[in-house]
């Protein structure tokens, strides 16, 4: 995706370039799963190997995000002062779906000069586990199994031939891990390392840095 900023003041600059990524997410039996890569992306210019774009919101609620990098992180914190806010006035969580309709009417509102954004919602209520895709203009989706980004043909792949519907989070979180590396290595903007979460009825879980260098040592060696 690409922004294009002709003046600035009165000088003539070009264009700002955001691309890259590849987030994937999975609604389980049991709850939800998101994963995604690290590297961070400007035009060409790899400008950071170890970027976050996997974010806890609440206990119950987690984010993936692609696209702008300060224009993501907004919106992030904008859902995370509503989610706070609610919490005090309700006495417990926000639900997932109105988690994605709040993203969802900040990037609607910005859509004159939109917030260069596509983002995963994610995460456990009394209805069970839900993930909304939301993009840069508003629109909001409701999936069972998702995946953002350059890198997420790729990542498609993977997970159509191998997802199943209600398979628990412990089966699905190596697939979505799965999903992201065989990305990183066909996709020049997706790669360096990963990170997934795993949210249910215990809450929010990222797993560890042991646990992914067993899932990088696993899918290497198949591949």
């Amino acid at each position: 995706m690409s922004r294009e900023f002709n003046t600035v003041g009165r000088k003539t600059v070009g264009s700002a370039v955001y691309h890259g990524t590849t987030t994937v997410g999975l609604v389980c039996s049991d709850g939800v799963v998101l994963a995604t890569d690290t590297r961070v992306t400007a035009g060409g210019f790899i400008a950071h190997k170890r970027g976050k774009k996997l974010l806890r919101i609440d206990n119950n609620l987690a984010m993936t995000i692609s696209g702008g990098v300060a224009d993501a992180q907004n919106v992030v914190d904008t859902l995370k002062y509503y989610t706070n806010l609610y919490r005090i006035e309700k006495s417990r969580p926000m639900p997932v779906k109105a988690a994605a309709q709040v993203v969802s009417n900040v990037l609607f509102s910005s859509r004159l000069y939109p917030f260069i954004a596509d983002v995963l919602v994610g995460g456990v209520d009394s209805s069970g586990g839900s993930i909304f895709n939301v993009d840069f203009f508003g629109s909001m989706n409701k999936e069972k199994v998702v995946a953002t980004g350059s890198g997420s043909p790729v990542a498609y792949g993977i997970l159509e031939s191998e997802f199943k519907e209600g398979m628990p989070t412990s089966k699905a979180y190596p697939l979505a891990a799965k999903a992201i590396i065989a990305a990183t290595r066909r996709n020049v903007a997706t790669g360096d390392h990963f990170d997934v979460a795993v949210l249910d009825k215990e809450g929010f879980r990222e797993i560890s840095e042991q646990e992914k260098d067993k899932l990088l040592a696993q899918f290497t060696t198949n591949n």
